[in-house]
């Protein structure tokens, strides 16, 4: 699996983590690395469904690069999507599509949530390569 540079140091990083705590922590300081959607933009097309907060994304393919806009009511959920605008945002879309929702495994994050956020998590990550394969 090819990973960018920042994905892998964000990988590495989440390793070097033992408590579950900390990681969540991590978390919730990466909802500042989120490109904001303005809640103005929030509709039924950009909400994820599934997740237990109000979650919305936007993707958006220009010149075959990844960008990636979203928020969330939630600061939990909001860091989890400045994850992966870590891992997407600006990235060649051949290259995210290649992504699974491993690299999240791989970090420790999905076994630090409850199975709802978890499965939430996922359901983004689904929304988000949907919507790029529409648009590729």
């Amino acid at each position: 699996m090819t990973y960018s540079n920042e994905l892998i140091e964000l990988i590495d990083e989440f390793q070097d983590i033992d408590d579950k705590m900390e990681r969540l922590e991590m978390v919730f300081d990466l909802a500042e690395e989120v490109n904001l959607l303005p809640i103005e933009q929030w509709n039924d097309n950009t909400r994820v469904q599934g997740c237990q907060s109000e979650a919305h994304i936007r993707v958006e393919v220009v010149d075959s690069h990844v960008n990636f806009y979203s928020g969330a009511d939630s600061k939990l959920v909001q860091g989890l999507m400045g994850i992966l605008t870590m891992a997407i945002h600006g990235v060649d879309a051949e290259i995210v599509l290649e992504l699974t929702p491993e690299f999240a495994t791989e970090m420790g994050i999905l076994n630090s949530l409850s199975p709802s956020r978890s499965n939430g998590f996922r359901n983004m990550f689904d929304k988000v390569m949907k919507d790029i394969k529409l648009q590729v």
